[in-house]
């Protein structure tokens, strides 16, 4: 089970803005509003190295300051491809949307520290817009947050 998804199990993802695979790829994020997107991929992530480098950063059971507990405020239902979930993080800045298995488990998330919750989710196709209560607008591929997907 790679990080991520113990992280997962307990509701938690790491206090940084990133895109995380349940495979354990991460990506660094920003948000960017000049892109229809509304973010960029900066570059890649190494969970387990950050970890290393400082081991209260992103793991749970050293360190609850290093990650946030995630809960969601809406959420489609793709029956069974899964779910998309969106919501908040454990401060009032933070927000985070997900898209999980039919058994809400991990296929990938995206975690903000200045977006504010995600409320509002629209699907068309497989492009899903997030809307946080600060007017936020997150717009991914469902199957591959990474590419660039249009609203």
């Amino acid at each position: 089970m790679t990080m991520i998804e113990c992280l997962w199990e307990d509701l938690e993802l790491p206090l940084v803005d990133a895109l995380h695979f349940a495979d354990g790829r991460s990506y660094a994020v920003a948000l960017d509003r000049a892109t229809p997107s509304g973010f960029s991929v900066l570059s890649r992530l190494d969970l387990d190295e950050m970890r290393e480098e400082d081991p209260s950063s992103v793991s749970s059971v050293s360190s609850v300051s290093s990650v946030s507990s995630v809960d969601g405020r809406a959420v489609v239902d793709l029956g069974e491809k899964g779910l998309l979930w969106g919501g908040e993080g454990s401060y009032g800045s933070e927000g985070f949307l997900a898209r999980l298995t039919a058994g809400r488990k991990l296929i990938w998330a995206m975690f903000f520290t200045e977006s504010n919750p995600f409320e509002r989710i629209q699907l068309s196709g497989s492009v899903a817009t997030f809307r946080s209560t600060s007017g936020v607008a997150i717009t991914v591929d469902i199957d591959d947050p990474r590419t660039p997907s249009h609203p």
